[in-house]
């Protein structure tokens, strides 16, 4: 099952999660240090809270769809460039927690897309999966194109 994936980034991530728990009524899925991800079923979304500087409004992080594989990260990888789309790549990459496989687009006003897939949780690989880790590689390629890397859409900052 793919499902559309909503990342925010919020000044209060404690009331955040509040809030999104009573909204979709559940709670979330993952909670790490400045960072929450909710798996909700119906609307199939992935909505992940990323912890922003106090006092400042929400605002978009990025847009994403995962995946249930490598090869579909690698499929979508061959349409969007096919249809000609500037694309980046990021394979085994460790970011918001878990080892992934992704493909980053952006939109015509620079909102920023990845199609991902999640190899492995944080949990099940140590240390080495924590986006706050030096020399972690999070999102280090979003910094293309004169884009830094959180204007990017790079969930974790780095």
């Amino acid at each position: 099952m793919s499902r559309a994936q909503l990342a925010l980034r919020v000044s209060d991530l404690e009331a955040s999660i509040t809030f999104y728990a009573k909204l979709f009524g559940t709670e979330p899925a993952k909670r790490r240090e400045g960072y929450a991800n909710f798996a909700i079923t119906e609307p199939p979304l992935k909505l992940v809270l990323i912890e922003g500087t106090p006092g400042e409004e929400t605002r978009l992080d990025h847009l994403g769809v995962e995946v249930e594989s490598t090869d579909q990260v690698d499929a979508a990888t061959t349409r969007l460039k096919d249809a000609g789309l500037a694309t980046f790549e990021e394979n085994d990459t460790s970011c918001c927690y878990a080892l992934q496989d992704k493909v980053w687009v952006h939109g015509p006003g620079r909102e920023p897309w990845e199609v991902y897939v999640v190899k492995a949780d944080a949990d099940t690989l140590g240390k080495g999966a924590d986006p706050t880790t030096t020399g972690d590689g999070c999102c280090a390629g979003q910094a293309t194109e004169g884009v830094t890397p959180v204007a990017a859409g790079c969930a974790c900052g780095r």
